[in-house]
């Protein structure tokens, strides 16, 4: 291992870069709104469906004889499923550092 690659603590450069890059990453995709949305109308849509399944006559009758729980709870989970698929699909990246980007000037010093 050459010298010039250690930091004044005495660790690898390349490993620190790629464990950051693992750390961010790992946030990235722990923190990404579809999951957050689609988890929610998953739940969400689970719970008012089991509620439109059990409706009595007096709420279907309440809503011109159409089971409106049901249908919103079918909607919701239908719509909470697309956006974890799409999450899953199409993970999220990580915003690139300084370093990654050619175009953005270094700080000098240090």
């Amino acid at each position: 291992m050459a010298m010039d690659n250690l930091n004044p603590r005495g660790h690898d450069r390349m490993v620190e870069a790629t464990e950051e890059a693992r750390r961010r990453s790992a946030a990235a995709r722990l923190f990404d709104i579809r999951r957050v949305i689609g988890g929610l109308f998953v739940v969400y849509g689970v719970i008012v469906t089991v509620i439109g399944l059990f409706d009595g006559a007096a709420a279907v009758d309440k809503a011109q004889g159409v089971r409106i729980n049901l249908w919103a709870g079918l909607g919701m989970l239908v719509f909470g499923v697309v956006m974890l698929v799409w999450q899953w699909r199409n993970p999220a990246e990580p915003p690139a550092t300084s370093e990654e980007r050619p175009d953005t000037p270094r700080p000098t010093g240090h």
